[in-house]
């Protein structure tokens, strides 16, 4: 799955920057699920879109995927100007779903 993302956004927005994280390990999930991924992608396309707009055109590219087993998609979306300013995203939280949730 991971290397589906990685192609349709490698095709569909021809990025400055891309990477795609399976972040699955961590959180409540089946052992070698492909469930929970982190997108960081800086885009030419992106020039002059707001973020909602971003995340948008990007869920479009993956519809498929988010109709199936791709429960969670974690965006940092940037143009090449951004993120070479930025240089970095931010990291992901812990999980704190299913069993991993304090009551």
């Amino acid at each position: 799955m991971q290397e589906t993302i990685s192609d349709k956004l490698e095709a569909g927005f021809t990025p400055h920057y891309l990477d795609v994280e399976d972040e699955s390990h961590g959180h409540n999930v089946a052992e070698g699920a492909e469930s929970h991924f982190k997108v960081v992608m800086a885009s030419s396309i992106f020039e002059g879109m707001r973020a909602v707009k971003r995340h948008q055109q990007v869920y479009g590219a993956l519809s498929d995927e988010l109709a199936g087993s791709v429960h969670a998609l974690a965006l940092h979306l940037y143009t090449p100007e951004e993120w070479d300013e930025k240089g970095s995203a931010p990291k992901s939280p812990a999980c704190l779903g299913g069993s991993k949730h304090d009551k």
